[in-house]
């Protein structure tokens, strides 16, 4: 084994004398191309030996310059785009030294060095220093195609942007994965014939089928991360009328956090064909009122929680507490993050628990908190009023009061579309919770928002399990509606943009995602059935079911009173409504608590819609109803 060592470590010693000889080469040449140019091909006899007097010291400073910016520590297969941004910028430093010093020193008897070899020497040195990393890493790329054709898997790659461009370079520089690309599709017309990474396009999506037969390939991939839920669904549908296998890179939220590689690749998911067009989110940019804070997120093993403790943790906080009452949630999430190289501090925690807050928020003086924590299924719900109103509403309150007293910058609530008219005792409850916190909004140093949206993809409960179990076992695909729609949004484009609106909230705001276009209910049954292989009606029926009371076929995202204003983030509305009464509010919060103590659930119920109603006209009537849940979670 130490042999083995030993001859790595002198062979990548070896490698890295060989670029350094051949940079030397290449700094001399540099500059005595600028000599030869600057006097059009015939330097004067003097300035030919200026030039064998000043080189050493050219190529002393320049190679001790490059050392200095690690360009030596990088293999020139690899030189990319950020490579060459430090070529430019050592070159540029090397250059400005070699300036200095010659202008400073002359040699006894020479002349000085003309100002022109020194603007040409660097132009020289950045074309010769960064031209032969990049001739090396085509030549590399040439000679290690992996296998020829029919050896391994041929592939087309639907995309010819960068997202391609990069997976084919990560095909190349691992043979071993044994992938062979033979052709390229992109919808724009004007890059075919062109040739992406050495492959060539050879048509538009249009052109899929015949390409497929022409050259015979065995998968397609998608490497368009900003693409369409349409043109992915027109994607598949077309390999699967062909009996080729598709696999896709993530969309743009997944790959937040990661490169573009071949690892990345995955199956085709429904949250892939839904339609929806991700939107392109500068995390770096809108969270940056996170680096260096301290965090608190409740509800932390959720799936909510969860995706926001990524983000969060991503964006270098000071210090990121993880708060939720599931032990089992919280163990898995904190483990999680650890493996990710983070260090979060997880509290086990009750949020109705007010005495044990108020010892977490002094003990870990959160400036920023996010409070996810909830009971969200509705039929669950409806027959444990006094949980709900405790949970959601309640301790809303509660961390809502803390937050103000222990001086806390910035508050977000999760809030739910089911809080838009609420007539269940969820809706009440997140309904209550979203008043509670534009009664804060009055309250000076800290900022208060909610965020609402509607159902999130791949939570727990949510229709998309129920679906995968239904058609495990054979079917039927239970709808209720031929005609039922429901908005739909991944969890990490939920919580990204719930990062970005906090840190736009002024005080009290209610934010209000962009959902998109509404989904039917039946379309989304039909793809995750051909996304299984079968057809629907044929090798697994749908059965509608009938509307359940009170069930509505459309969502709603805004209360009858509420006005809707644009903000200066594309997928965030802002949702505005006549001032309530933050006395008759609080005072009605506190006859709240205390009918949940009696422990009656009528009693507690009807204090909820009572406690809603203070402060403005009733927003919603009548008798809570049981509503099928769509976007389901775990409690915190």
């Amino acid at each position: 084994m130490s042999t083995r060592i030993g001859s790595l470590a002198l062979r990548g010693y070896l490698h890295r004398l060989g670029q350094v000889s051949v940079d030397l080469v290449l700094i001399a040449l540099a500059w005595w191309l600028a000599f030869v140019v600057r006097f059009d091909g015939d330097p004067p006899a003097r300035y030919e030996r200026l030039f064998f007097v000043t080189v050493g010291v050219v190529v002393g400073i320049k190679l001790l310059t490059f050392v200095a910016f690690r360009l030596y520590t990088r293999w020139w297969r690899f030189t990319g785009i950020q490579e060459l941004e430090q070529i430019l910028l050592a070159c540029l430093v090397a250059s400005g030294l070699v300036t200095l010093a010659l202008t400073l020193w002359r040699p006894d008897g020479y002349e000085a060095v003309p100002r022109g070899v020194f603007a040409l020497d660097f132009l020289f040195t950045v074309v010769l220093i960064g031209g032969v990393r990049f001739v090396v890493r085509s030549f590399m790329e040439r000679t290690s195609r992996g296998p020829a054709v029919g050896s391994g898997l041929s592939v087309i790659i639907c995309g010819a942007g960068n997202a391609a461009n990069s997976l084919l370079r990560d095909m190349r520089a691992n043979a071993a994965l044994a992938y062979t690309p033979v052709a390229l599709i992109d919808d724009d017309p004007r890059k075919k014939g062109l040739r992406v990474g050495g492959v060539k396009v050879l048509g538009t999506r249009a052109d899929l089928p015949r390409i497929l037969r022409e050259t015979r390939a065995r998968e397609v991939i998608i490497a368009m991360p900003s693409a369409p839920g349409a043109v992915r669904r027109d994607i598949v549908e077309q390999c699967r009328a062909a009996n080729v296998r598709v696999t896709t890179l993530p969309g743009l939220p997944e790959l937040m956090n990661g490169e573009v590689s071949v690892q990345r690749l995955r199956e085709v998911q429904v949250e892939d064909v839904l339609g929806r067009t991700p939107l392109e989110i500068d995390m770096a940019r809108v969270a940056r009122y996170l680096n260096g804070r301290r965090v608190l997120v409740t509800g932390a093993g959720g799936s909510i929680g969860s995706e926001l403790c990524r983000q969060v943790a991503a964006v270098g906080p000071s210090s990121l507490v993880i708060v939720d009452h599931a032990e089992n949630n919280l163990f898995e999430i904190d483990l999680e993050l650890r493996d990710r190289g983070h260090a979060p501090v997880p509290v086990v925690a009750d949020c109705r628990d007010a005495e044990l807050m108020e010892q977490v928020f002094s003990a870990h003086r959160p400036e920023i908190v996010f409070h996810a924590a909830a009971y969200k299924h509705v039929p669950m719900m409806e027959i444990n009023p006094i949980q709900a109103i405790a949970n959601n509403a309640l301790a809303t309150a509660t961390l809502a009061d803390l937050a103000v007293r222990r001086g806390v910058e910035r508050f977000c609530l999760i809030s739910t579309d089911k809080a838009v008219e609420p007539k269940t005792v969820m809706g009440g409850t997140k309904a209550l919770a979203e008043r509670v916190v534009e009664m804060h909004g009055h309250d000076a140093g800290t900022r208060f928002a909610a965020v609402r949206f509607g159902n999130v993809l791949g939570s727990s409960g949510s229709v998309l399990p129920i679906f995968r179990r239904q058609i495990a076992a054979g079917g039927p695909v239970t709808v209720t509606h031929p005609d039922m729609t429901r908005y739909f949004m991944t969890i990490p484009e939920a919580v990204q943009l719930v990062i970005e609106a906090t840190g736009i909230a002024d005080g009290g705001d209610v934010f209000v995602l962009d959902m998109g276009e509404p989904v039917r209910i039946m379309d989304l049954a039909h793809n995750m059935i051909r996304l299984s292989g079968m057809e629907p009606g044929r090798d697994i029926q749908v059965a509608v079911t009938g509307v359940r009371p009170g069930e509505k076929l459309h969502e709603e995202l805004f209360n009858l009173d509420e006005e809707v204003k644009p903000t200066r983030y594309g997928g965030i509305l802002r949702a505005t409504r006549p001032a309530l009464d933050p006395v008759a509010l609080s005072d009605r919060i506190a006859s709240l608590r205390r009918a949940v103590v009696t422990g009656d659930p009528v009693h507690a119920s009807d204090a909820l819609w009572a406690t809603l109603r203070a402060g403005r006209e009733p927003v919603a009537s009548g008798e809570p109803q049981d509503v099928q849940a769509i976007d389901e979670g775990d409690a915190g």
